[in-house]
């Protein structure tokens, strides 16, 4: 994990936005153990009331859940809430992408033929 101090994105928001990436691309997979507040905050060298933060937003999501006096896991997801987070995570993605095509001048079209080469892709 990694933190852009320079991104303009809260530390916290940065903290729960790859989180929620890991979870909902199954790279921490139900039940696997997040790292504890303070061992996240000092690696990453944030104060641990920011790791807290993200955590506890996380655990209002339902992406994470806490098993008092043992730490915090990835949460078992239901099938269609997990089809309606990926949709909404892609949809965030490339609304960015979309943002940057256009400060990059990069027109509508030549965006559009960029991401159908990417979707052509896909399996």
């Amino acid at each position: 994990m990694q933190i852009d101090t320079h991104s303009g994105i809260p530390i916290y928001r940065q903290i729960m936005d790859q989180i929620r990436y890991q979870i909902l691309a199954e790279i921490l997979k139900p039940g696997d153990p997040l790292d504890s507040v303070r061992e996240l905050a000092r690696s990453l060298k944030v104060n641990p009331m920011t790791v807290s933060k993200a955590y506890a937003y996380l655990e209002m999501e339902g992406l994470v859940e806490r098993q008092r006096g043992i730490g915090l896991f990835a949460a078992e997801l239901k099938p269609e809430d997990k089809l309606s987070r990926h949709t909404q995570l892609l949809s965030e993605l490339l609304e960015k992408a979309a943002a940057d095509a256009a400060l990059l001048g990069i027109s509508r079209e030549q965006f559009l033929t960029l991401a159908g080469k990417a979707a052509s892709k896909l399996k």
